[in-house]
């Protein structure tokens, strides 16, 4: 006893007129243009058959008629044929083009989808990068360095020639700071000192304080 369940699934019933027709429909390979009016002759020829639907029928029909490979097959010099695989004359110029046409649409709409796929695929791997990545660490703050002692304060007198002598300590206006000597020689204002360091100089009496 044969089953009387009806087919729903498309692919299902592409794969059943693959094998109740094989010479209209083909399951693998380059395609030929389907007869103009055939879904009538298809309908007509299972309509006692218990498995499929005419709403079925057609919904698998313009399945297998938008593919890819049947479009293809929609050019010029191919003939149509019916549903036993008889030739019934030559494609028009028109259905050539409107095939070709929804054939480069079809082919750019899934082009578009897959940059899109990739695109959102490529943006959700470098978010789950960024979530993995360690926080940065905190710099360590540089220790405060110990605020410089103020050198003491001393009150030094502005010295007088006559007062001077040699051997007298006395210091030396270079620079900022006055430097310690010890005077080794004194013509007129010129006074020779021997600074602390070992070197010598000679300054003027203005540059020795007390």
């Amino acid at each position: 006893m044969e089953s009387t369940d009806k087919l729903t699934d498309t692919n299902a019933i592409l794969a059943y007129l693959y094998e109740t027709f094989p010479l209209c429909f083909i399951a693998e390979g380059e395609t030929k243009p389907l007869k103009i009016g055939l879904f009538q002759e298809l309908a007509e020829r299972l309509a006692d058959d218990s498995k499929v639907s005419k709403t079925q029928l057609r919904i698998a029909l313009r399945r297998y008629t938008s593919s890819w490979r049947y479009l293809k097959g929609v050019k010029a010099g191919a003939q149509r044929i019916d549903l036993d695989g008889k030739e019934c004359g030559e494609l028009e110029q028109e259905h050539i083009d409107h095939a070709q046409t929804t054939l480069k649409e079809s082919q750019e709409k899934a082009k578009a989808k897959r940059v899109a796929k990739a695109t959102a695929a490529k943006k959700e791997a470098q978010a789950a990068k960024q979530a993995k990545k360690p926080a940065p660490k905190r710099a360590k703050p540089a220790p405060k360095k110990p605020a410089k002692e103020s050198a003491p304060v001393v009150n030094l007198t502005p010295a007088v020639l006559n007062e001077l002598k040699q051997n007298q300590r006395v210091n030396v206006k270079l620079g900022k700071s006055p430097v310690s000597g010890v005077i080794v020689d004194i013509k007129k204002q010129d006074v020779q000192v021997q600074l602390d360091s070992g070197l010598t100089v000679k300054v003027n009496v203005e540059h020795i304080m007390l």
